[in-house]
């Protein structure tokens, strides 16, 4: 099994201003997701697997600190047509995934993206994504998820012609009655290299999901949102081993 990890990350960020490169927990955000991945490899990889890094980014403070690690990472320079407010991150992925195939002259059977902003992973989180997309290799792609708190068939709702109503009308009168519904938690996602190779859009793409642990992660747009999933992550690091041993594994990464 080959496999590319992608970490990206861009220098702009009008909310939380630099919180790519920002200290979280007195560790630098960004080494959080190389050390889970550093742990995947360690414990999970064969010998006969191949686990490759690449960080894209057009930020030179994240490309001094992918410097510091141990990991062998491979750094693609962002273009500044990538880099804008507007831009799909799966086309960061793709443009990515092409030019560290062409570093390496692999072809990889599976690419798995880990988002900077999202320190509360366990190893098990990304082990249960990789499995599950080689379980269905079928699937375009495979995502990780938790459990939504409202619901667009129930107590979700919109404008509509100048009254608000459902987001989804129906005739649901509980919550329990409606379609359980998810929310996409920015966090590990898996591709097959052909859906990253294909003209495929979101549309028609096929996908299933992993479910992980709601620790009510929040997505950072403010220096409030960063400060609140510090408090958050303390909490859940002196609680649970298993999210502890990432931010822990930090300095075996350290050069």
């Amino acid at each position: 099994m080959h496999i590319l990890f992608t970490v990206c990350g861009r220098a702009g960020s009008k909310g939380a201003k630099g919180k790519n490169v920002r200290d979280f927990l007195d560790y630098p955000l960004v080494y959080y997701t190389f050390s889970v991945i550093d742990l995947y490899k360690n414990r999970y990889a064969s010998p006969a697997d191949r686990c490759d890094v690449a960080l894209s980014t057009d930020s030179p403070r994240l490309i001094e600190l992918a410097k510091g690690v141990k990991l062998d990472i491979f750094t693609v320079n962002r273009s500044a047509d990538l880099a804008g407010d507007f831009v799909a991150k799966f086309d960061v992925i793709r443009d990515c995934t092409r030019r560290a195939q062409a570093h390496y002259g692999v072809q990889y059977d599976m690419v798995v993206d880990l988002d900077i902003t999202s320190p509360l992973r366990k190893v098990e989180d990304l082990v249960n994504v990789i499995r599950k997309k080689q379980e269905r290799p079928e699937m375009d792609l495979v995502f990780t998820v938790t459990g939504a708190r409202r619901n667009p068939y129930f107590n979700m709702v919109s404008e509509q012609n100048g009254s608000y109503a459902a987001v989804i009308p129906s005739a649901y009168v509980s919550r329990q009655q409606a379609p359980a519904v998810y929310d996409m938690n920015a966090s590990i996602y898996a591709y097959s290299r052909a859906y990253i190779e294909s003209d495929k859009d979101s549309k028609t793409r096929t996908a299933d999901i992993v479910m992980m642990q709601d620790t009510a992660v929040l997505d950072i747009d403010s220096d409030g949102d960063f400060e609140m999933l510090q408090l958050l992550a303390g909490y859940f690091y002196q609680k649970d081993s298993a999210f502890a041993e990432v931010r822990d594994h930090i300095p075996q990464i350290l050069r």
